[in-house]
């Protein structure tokens, strides 16, 4: 009796065992190139190369807005680490610091990136939770139609979204704002808009509302330390810190 028992404990956990996560979403692991901080190991493979940052569009300068962090994270250990996503004026321009899904392709027009939008999933999870820190600014860069938000607390937004799209999506990102849910693709969606300053690490879940009963080829998800950043919106003093990311099914 004990050893079927056993076994059916076994077989109730195999879809969970077997529930698909991403490369690194503990975001331990990191390396640099030259100056520039990469959240993949050095020599990554295509299933390795999961997340990636604005970090190429500032190479030429020897900046990175998003950072690993080893001594501020949400679970310690050895070989632990969180990213560290910070909002700079740099030079020409107001630079969100951003972690996504996806792939730096390169600067345009020295005002914006083009990207590839998400990596590929086959798997409809409930929510997406991890961990975060947000130390905002007030507001000193803003343009129109946001012009009203300077001198305001800044915020920051987490955004999880699943598609059925034949490729990947490639994305300019001064070329217009992109809606996702006016995309026919869209299979589900959830988005956490941070709004107020946390005493150290808070845990957030973010649940997924799904449109349409459909199969995903890929998951995008966005985290910006100035939600308003697109629009060249936010404070160059924002820090989001974000560590220990998983699918919940």
């Amino acid at each position: 009796m004990k050893k079927v028992l056993a076994i059916l404990a076994v077989m109730c956990l195999c879809p969970l065992m077997h529930a698909q996560q991403l490369y690194n979403m503990n975001l331990d692991t990191w390396s640099k190139q030259g100056l520039t901080w990469n959240p993949y190991p050095k020599g990554a493979t295509e299933e390795q190369r999961v997340w990636d940052t604005a970090n190429g569009a500032m190479k030429v300068l020897g900046v990175n807005t998003t950072t690993p962090e080893y001594e501020h994270v949400a679970v310690p250990g050895k070989g632990k680490a969180a990213a560290k996503i910070m909002s700079r004026k740099i030079t020409w321009t107001f630079a969100p610091g951003s972690l996504y899904t996806g792939r730096f392709i390169g600067l345009v027009n020295f005002s914006g990136i083009e990207m590839d939008n998400g990596t590929p999933f086959k798997e409809r999870p409930k929510s997406l939770s991890g961990y975060y820190h947000y130390q905002p600014g007030v507001i000193n860069y803003a343009k129109e139609p946001y012009l009203s938000r300077k001198g305001k607390t800044d915020n920051a937004q987490i955004e999880v979204a699943l598609y059925d799209w034949p490729k990947v999506f490639r994305q300019v990102t001064n070329d217009g704002h992109v809606d996702p849910e006016a995309d026919p693709h869209l299979i589900g969606r959830g988005v956490l808009l941070i709004t107020k300053a946390t005493d150290g690490y808070v845990h957030f879940e973010i649940p997924i509302e799904y449109k349409r009963d459909a199969t995903p080829t890929y998951v995008g998800i966005n985290f910006l330390s100035s939600a308003l950043g697109e629009y060249f919106t936010g404070s160059s003093n924002t820090v989001l810190y974000i560590d220990e990311l998983q699918f919940n099914y």
